[in-house]
C-alpha cells in the first residue's frame, strides 16, 4: 500500500500536478515522466499473466534496463514511431496474417489530463508485444507444423522477441524493419498480391511486357518431326538448341518444355502441340488453371503460410520437389535450370515436408528394404501355401525379386534354412544388389534425415507417364536421373556427361561425397502463380491444405487421418494373409511401390 501511494504522488508529479514530497524536505520532483512510466511498465508486466513466457520474459528483462526509454509513446501519447508500426501492423490481412490477432492501442483515446501514465504504459505494452507476435507470426510461428501432421517437418527460424526489441529500437525505420520478416521469395510476394487482388484491391500495375511469339495454325508438332514452327515454339518455351542444333527439330528438351506447360496449365501433359495447346500458348492470359477452379482465399494463406516454413535463403544453388505438382526444380542464381517429374508417397505412405542437404551421389545403390515393408509387404507373401491357411512357408519370393538376406554377423542367410514361424522378418537384413532389377535403378541421391526419405531413379518408368504420381512409399522417384546426377555433380565437381555415363557402368555401390552439400527443399504447394500472372492450382493430396486452413482459423488441429507406419517398438509384425491368387503381379507392384 505505501509503494502504490508514493508511486501515485511521483507519478502526479512527473505530468505537471501539484507535487507534494515523499517526507519533510524531500525534494519536489523525485522522478522523471519516462522514469514514472517504466516504472508503470514493470508493476504490469508483473502483474499480468504470461500468455506466452518467452515473449513476456523478452517484455520484462527489456524494460527491467535502467534509463531505457519507451519505444512507442512520448508526452503526447503515441509517438511518430509508434504510429509507424500501428499503421504496418494493421496490414497485416495484406500479407496473410490477422491484424485482428494483435491488441493495439487506440490513439485517439490518450487524455493528458488523465490517468496519462497508466495509459502510456498500457500502449507501450501492447505495441511491444505486438511487435513481437508479428515477428513471430511472419516467420511462421502462428502454428506448430508438427501437431497437424508428422510429415510437416519444417525447420522454421523463428526470431528472438528480445532481439526483435533491442533490433527495432535502433532502427530509423520500425516499419521497414517489421516489414522485413515477411518472406522475400518471389512466390510469396506474386501470392501476397493475388490475395489483395482476390479481396478486392487493386491489382499491381505491371511492366509491359513484350509480344508474345505466336504459333500459327499447322501440323500437330511431336517428338522427331522437323519443322520451322518448332523454331518458333523454342522461342516461346525459352529452349535453346543444344551446341547448335537444329533449332527446327523437335527433341526431347522441346517435349519436356511443352509437358511443363501443358501441365501449368490444366491440360493433359502428352508433349503434342495440336490445336488446343496452340491457342493456349498463343493466349497465355486466358489459360487455364491446373486442376481447375480458382484458387480460394484460405488456399493462398495456407500457401503463404508454408512459404515462411522455408530458410530465407534457399541456397543459389538448390533443389526443390514440389509435393501436389509430382515436379522437381534444379535452381541456380534464382533461374531453374532443369525440370523433372517425380513420384511421390502414397497417401497413407506419404513424402515428408521438409529441408535438408544432399551429401552424396551413389552409382548403382543397394536397396536395403525398410522394416515397414519387410513386416507389411513381404512377410504377408512368404506364407502362401500354408501358415494361416494350413501349410508351410514359400521363399521363392525372394529368390524371383533378387531379395538377399544378412544375419546378425553380417554372413548371407538362405532363406530355406530360416524357420519362418519363429523369426521376426524385421530382425533380419533384406536387401537388394546393384543389377537391373534394383528397384532403386542406377543411382540414388542421399540426403540423411530422420524419415529416411531420399531421391533415386526406379524401375516403374512408366509411372511418370500418369497425370497422378503418388505411388511410391515416401521417396522420390526422379525422371531423368542421369540428368539431375549430371546438374549436381557438374556444379560440385565439373563432372561430364560422360562422367556421369562411365560411373553408371561402373562399379556397384560406388559413393561420390559432394564437395559442397547442396540445400534440398521438399515443399507441399498447391497454388503457384505463373509468369503471366494466371494461377496454376494442384490437388490438395495428403490434406495438408484442409488442416493448416483450419488450424489457422481456431479450429482444434486434427492430425492426418491416415494411421501411422507401424511403431519400431512393436515385438511382432502384423502380418496381412492373402489369398493365393493374390500375388503375381501384385506383389510386384507392391513390393517395389515404396
Amino acid at each position: 500500500m505505501r509503494r502504490k501511494t508514493a508511486l501515485g504522488l511521483i507519478l502526479a508529479a512527473s505530468f505537471g500536478l501539484p507535487a507534494l514530497a515523499a517526507e519533510p524536505n524531500g525534494p519536489t520532483e523525485l522522478i522523471t515522466r519516462t522514469e514514472a512510466v517504466r516504472i508503470a511498465i514493470q508493476d504490469k508486466l508483473a502483474a499480468q499473466p504470461a500468455k506466452n513466457e518467452t515473449i513476456h520474459t523478452a517484455l520484462v528483462d527489456y524494460y527491467a534496463v535502467p534509463g531505457r526509454k519507451p519505444l512507442w509513446i512520448g508526452d503526447a501519447g503515441v509517438s511518430e514511431r509508434g504510429s509507424a508500426v500501428i499503421g504496418e501492423i494493421r496490414k497485416a490481412g495484406d500479407y496473410g496474417l490477422r491484424a485482428a490477432d494483435y491488441k493495439l492501442p487506440d490513439a485517439d483515446s490518450f487524455d493528458a489530463a488523465g490517468n496519462a501514465s497508466e495509459w502510456l504504459a498500457t500502449a507501450e505494452i501492447k505495441i511491444s508485444t505486438a511487435v513481437v507476435d508479428y515477428a513471430n507470426d511472419a516467420r511462421g510461428g502462428r502454428i506448430d507444423p508438427q501437431r497437424l501432421s508428422k510429415n510437416l517437418d519444417p525447420t522454421l527460424a523463428l526470431p528472438n522477441p528480445g532481439e526483435v526489441l533491442e533490433s527495432i529500437a535502433i532502427r530509423s525505420d520500425p516499419a521497414a524493419y517489421l516489414r522485413s520478416f515477411q518472406p522475400d521469395h518471389p512466390q510469396f510476394e506474386a501470392l501476397r498480391q493475388k490475395l489483395i487482388e482476390l479481396r478486392g484491391g487493386s491489382k499491381p500495375v505491371e511492366p509491359e511486357k513484350p509480344e508474345v511469339v505466336t504459333i500459327p495454325e499447322g501440323p500437330v508438332l511431336k517428338l522427331g518431326l522437323k519443322h520451322p514452327q518448332v523454331a518458333l515454339l523454342r522461342t516461346r518455351l525459352e529452349v535453346p538448341a543444344q551446341d547448335g542444333g537444329d533449332e527446327t527439330m523437335f527433341d526431347e528438351d522441346v517435349r519436356e518444355a511443352v509437358r511443363r506447360f501443358q501441365s501449368d496449365h490444366g491440360t493433359t501433359p502428352d508433349g503434342l502441340v495440336g490445336a488446343g495447346t496452340r491457342r493456349m500458348l498463343n493466349n497465355p492470359s486466358g489459360a487455364k488453371q491446373a486442376g481447375g477452379g480458382k484458387a480460394s482465399i484460405d488456399a493462398i494463406i495456407a500457401n503463404m503460410e508454408r512459404w515462411r516454413w522455408l530458410p530465407r535463403d534457399l541456397g543459389e544453388f538448390h533443389v526443390m520437389a514440389n509435393i501436389p505438382e509430382f515436379t522437381l526444380r534444379v535452381v541456380e542464381d534464382d533461374e531453374v535450370v532443369h525440370t523433372a517429374r517425380v513420384v511421390i508417397g502414397k497417401p497413407n505412405t506419404q513424402t515428408a515436408v521438409f529441408s535438408d542437404e544432399m551429401e552424396e551421389v551413389v552409382f548403382n545403390p543397394y536397396w536395403n528394404v525398410p522394416t515397414s515393408i519387410k513386416a507389411n509387404e513381404i512377410a504377408p507373401y512368404l506364407r502362401t501355401g500354408g501358415g494361416f491357411f494350413g501349410g508351410g512357408w514359400d521363399t521363392s519370393v525372394l529368390r524371383r525379386h533378387g531379395l538377399r538376406i544378412r544375419g546378425y554377423n553380417g554372413r548371407e542367410i538362405d532363406p530355406d534354412s530360416v524357420d519362418w514361424s519363429r523369426v521376426d522378418v524385421r530382425t533380419l537384413e533384406l536387401y537388394q544388389p546393384p543389377g537391373p532389377g534394383n528397384v532403386l535403378g542406377a543411382m540414388k541421391f542421399v540426403f540423411p534425415n530422420k524419415h529416411d526419405i531420399y531421391m533415386h531413379d526406379t524401375t516403374q518408368k512408366h509411372l511418370f507417364t500418369n497425370a497422378v504420381r503418388s505411388e511410391s512409399h515416401g521417396c522420390v522417384r526422379v525422371q531423368n536421373p542421369e540428368q539431375f546426377a549430371f546438374l549436381l555433380l557438374n556444379h560440385d565437381q565439373g563432372w561430364t556427361k560422360g562422367h556421369v555415363a562411365s560411373a553408371i557402368n561402373g562399379r556397384d555401390d560406388n559413393h561420390i561425397v559432394l564437395q559442397n552439400k547442396i540445400p534440398v527443399h521438399i515443399v507441399y504447394f498447391t497454388v503457384r502463380v505463373n509468369e503471366d500472372g494466371s494461377l496454376s492450382t494442384f490437388r490438395d493430396l495428403y490434406r495438408h491444405d484442409a488442416r493448416i486452413i483450419g488450424a489457422l482459423n481456431g479450429a482444434p488441429m486434427v492430425s492426418e487421418e491416415f494411421a501411422p507406419e507401424m511403431a519400431e517398438t512393436e515385438t511382432r509384425p502384423r502380418v496381412r494373409y492373402r489369398q493365393r491368387n493374390d500375388f503375381g503381379r501384385d506383389f510386384t507392384r507392391t513390393i517395389f511401390g515404396f
